[in-house]
């Protein structure tokens, strides 16, 4: 049993949770270095046989190689997260993503890369990521007081978020230097983060179940998620407003044939959302969110969408409105680029907004029993929203171009909000965090379940 701590106590004043708090840090490195490093790899590859609509479909599929494990594990990883120790999880996760940075280090670095293996390693980082994302979500609740959870959400996701501003930024300026020194980096991250996972302590656990069998207790999951209308509205609102709105697969395309910017220009792009989000997150984690939580979502993603759509479309309004390339500092400056850093920096601030409120809402309304199957369907919905997003942006591009593509997702993750918002009043009647009285009678963190 975990020590009995303040329930008011500062999450980072918890040992692990800090522990917790930097092997998110420095594996989100990891992970957001090689992720831009591989979609600037496939597009570079396809581009030497392809034209930009097909090479930018060779962009969607490998966010549908990530999709596929994850589709087809989600089932059971929940139930994996609710039914062994979730530290131990993370760990062999963690360890996958070490070997997969180590492979494709060393391919690199011997002149076999090839766009199989690629696709072979976006497979390994969708089984990682199929079994890492229920344990470390569900996770998180059993390492601070329920009273500060809210905060401690803030806090992980600064973790994130700050990881996806430098992880692609340095992703994309080692990837200048060498391809092979950015995976080494990320394998080193890796090891990190594999290290601080070790370093958290035990930590309490979900009584076992043996009053059911594990097909009962999967569909247990996806049975309170459909119950649980609120919770079932969060979930879905993001899974369609970033399938559609998920421009960010597209950076490479935009970055090498629209704004012509480069490797470097690619890794401040894909910093752009993680600042905007980062800094919604410290803000959250000084002063949380306490009222209206659901029609402040809605409103977020709206803002969301239509920064999509402004991005989309930065480099016709530049041209509309006559803008030419200038020098700030004696520093040269593109106007749609800069536009288009801007659009993305406001995306993630709204998408930040959304994240707090959907996270907050799913874990404070789901038992801790179910933490892991219910994060395990809400793991399959973003990444149905983040990788299957990124299939659908590449298909969508190869139909009406990269920019089409953008302005469609944009217009559309705006629509699907409006009919969210008139679909489920109980996303506008959401008022406060505070969960049903039948989840306040759980053991709190540091007591002893009966």
């Amino acid at each position: 049993m975990a020590p009995t701590t303040d329930p008011h106590q500062h999450p980072l004043r918890i040992a692990n949770f800090r522990a917790y708090w930097l092997s998110r840090f420095t594996g989100t490195i990891a992970v957001s270095a090689m992720s831009i490093v591989i979609g600037w790899q496939v597009y570079n590859i396809a581009r030497e046989t392809m034209d930009i609509r097909q090479a930018a479909f060779m962009l969607g599929m490998i966010g549908f190689a990530q999709f596929v494990p994850l589709f087809l594990l989600t089932p059971i990883t929940g139930l994996v997260a609710d039914s062994f120790d979730r530290r131990w999880i993370v760990r062999g996760t963690t360890t996958l993503l070490v070997l997969t940075a180590a492979t494709l280090w060393l391919l690199t670095w011997t002149g076999h890369l090839t766009l199989g293996v690629l696709f072979v390693a976006a497979v390994a980082f969708g089984v990682a990521r199929a079994f890492s994302g229920p344990a470390y979500s569900a996770l998180a609740p059993n390492l601070v007081p329920r009273a500060v959870l809210p905060t401690a959400i803030a806090i992980s996701s600064i973790a994130w978020q700050v990881g996806t501003i430098a992880g692609p930024s340095v992703g994309g300026l080692l990837y200048a230097i060498h391809p092979e020194v950015a995976y080494g980096v990320a394998t080193i991250l890796f090891l990190v983060a594999l290290v601080f996972m070790f370093l958290i302590g035990p930590v309490p656990q979900p009584a076992a179940q043996t009053d059911h069998r594990p097909l009962a207790r999967i569909i247990e999951g996806f049975t309170y998620v459909r119950r649980n209308r609120l919770v079932l509205a969060t979930i879905t609102l993001d899974l369609f407003a970033v399938l559609l709105a998920g421009a960010t697969s597209l950076l490479p395309v935009y970055s090498r044939d629209i704004l012509h910017v480069g490797s470097q220009g690619l890794g401040v792009l894909a910093a752009g959302m993680g600042i905007g989000a980062a800094v919604t997150a410290v803000w959250f984690s000084v002063r949380p969110m306490s009222t209206n939580v659901g029609v402040k979502m809605l409103i977020a993603v709206v803002v969301f969408g239509l920064a999509i759509l402004t991005f989309g479309v930065a480099t016709p309004i530049v041209n509309l409105l006559g803008l030419t390339p200038g020098t700030i500092a004696g520093i040269p400056v593109q106007p749609a680029f800069v536009l288009s850093l801007v659009a993305l920096i406001v995306a993630g601030g709204a998408d930040m907004i959304s994240v707090y409120v959907r996270q907050s809402l799913i874990q404070l309304h789901t038992p801790d029993a179910m933490r892991g199957r219910v994060s395990a369907v809400s793991q399959l919905t973003i990444s149905a929203s983040n990788e299957l997003g990124e299939f659908e942006s590449g298909v969508m591009a190869s139909l009406l171009g990269p920019v089409g593509a953008v302005v469609f997702g944009g217009v559309g993750a705006i629509a699907i909000t409006i009919g969210w918002a008139r679909l489920f009043p109980e996303l506008r009647a959401a008022k406060t965090f505070d969960p049903p009285e039948i989840l306040e009678t759980e053991p709190q963190h540091g007591e002893a379940k009966p």
